[in-house]
């Protein structure tokens, strides 16, 4: 059964729909990362979880019960949950008072609340900061008071909205790092929006793409990276080679998908004549340099393989994008090493090779 839940949840703001017949339901200990855009509705949808926001239309259960719109009852439930903003407020007054105002507010006394807050301060690395003023410290360090903040009243449930955005690499790894520790150990259900889809993959047991208001698809990572279940979501989680095609022929679940001039080989059950977009990764992709005196294709496992010429190049830190002409446009992703040592280009000739179990397929709609 689902700790927090929500059914036909729709809201919006004047005439604005924001969010549009959300169901999700998140178990106990569960750790849940939702991804979308900018102005896709996850700020507003922490907000109704949390209690903070009443939604237009839907309901909300905690822990199998529903949700009042109003009252005690209300109350009661918000008081087993938490929220951490993007951009924690800090009172002017010592790290220490920060963490414990909250305990303070509930009624804990003396021993307890010192007990309390000077083991929080230890786990978020922060002990010796506990008489300097919050509003002295780094963004990071403000975020991890504002993480403690909230653990020291031990919720059943943490939203956390976007919570490392505008921090350094050093700051991110350490709230992230936090995050699955009190996971881990503590059981606590969290939901974590972020538009960094590399930290909904790291953290989260399961992800939900959020677009537009509309919870569009869930399930673990490899269900929403490898396998997105229309064309919106493969652009959004980066999805750059989506090819449309027609498959023409299959064999022992092996489809031949026609796209233009080529033949992609794929693992489908689609019938021939059934119009389809055949996504690969640009990590998927394998390159190899033409050999100038033999041109043939290059001997592997792999069932796609085709001869093509470099169109242009992007490094991207540690890495190289490097974008192809094979009758149909084809972008690769490679370390930058291996783009230097293999001499990549505008104008290259290199073979792009990769398997037919990493080519997901997609129904397509017809054009109109």
């Amino acid at each position: 059964m689902s700790l927090i839940e929500v059914v036909d949840l729709s809201h919006t703001y004047g005439e604005r729909e924001v969010l549009k017949a959300l169901n999700l339901g998140i178990g106990k200990g569960e750790v849940f990362a939702l991804i979308g855009p900018t102005g896709a509705g996850k700020t507003t949808l922490l907000r109704i979880m949390d209690l903070l926001e009443v939604p237009c239309a839907g309901e909300i259960y905690f822990d199998g019960k529903g949700i009042p719109r109003s009252g005690t009852q209300r109350l009661e439930i918000r008081r087993r949950m938490s929220f951490i903003h993007q951009k924690p407020q800090v009172f002017d007054s010592s790290v220490y008072d920060n963490v414990a105002c909250g305990l303070r507010w509930r009624g804990e006394k003396g021993n307890r609340i010192a007990q309390k807050v000077d083991h929080i301060l230890e786990m978020v690395e922060l002990a010796g900061y506990k008489n300097r003023n919050a509003r002295t410290l780094s963004g990071g360090e403000a975020q991890r008071v504002a993480l403690a903040r909230s653990l020291v009243l031990e919720p059943e449930v943490l939203l956390l909205d976007e919570p490392t955005a505008n921090l350094d690499p050093v700051s991110t790894q350490k709230i992230e790092r936090l995050i699955s520790y009190v996971a881990r150990q503590r059981n606590t259900t969290m939901i974590v929006a972020t538009h960094d889809m590399s930290q909904g993959q790291q953290l989260a047991d399961r992800i939900g793409v959020l677009l537009d208001g509309k919870l569009v698809q869930t399930g673990d990572a490899k269900d929403i990276f490898r396998s997105p279940q229309n064309e919106e979501v493969a652009r959004f989680v980066g999805m750059e080679n989506i090819l449309e095609g027609v498959v023409i022929a299959g064999n022992e679940g092996i489809a031949m998908i026609n796209v233009g001039d080529d033949v992609i080989q794929a693992v489908s059950s689609y019938p021939v004549g059934k119009e389809v977009y055949a996504c690969v990764r640009p990590e998927d992709i394998t390159l190899h340099i033409a050999d100038s005196c033999h041109q043939t294709a290059v001997r592997s496992s792999a069932r796609n393989s085709f001869q093509t010429k470099v169109t242009g190049v992007t490094t991207i830190g540690p890495l190289s994008q490097v974008e192809m002409n094979c009758g149909f446009r084809l972008v690769a992703l490679v370390t930058k090493i291996s783009a230097e040592e293999l001499d990549l280009q505008a104008g290259r000739e290199v073979y792009a090779t990769f398997k037919a179990t990493g080519v997901h397929i997609m129904e397509r709609k017809p054009h109109q």
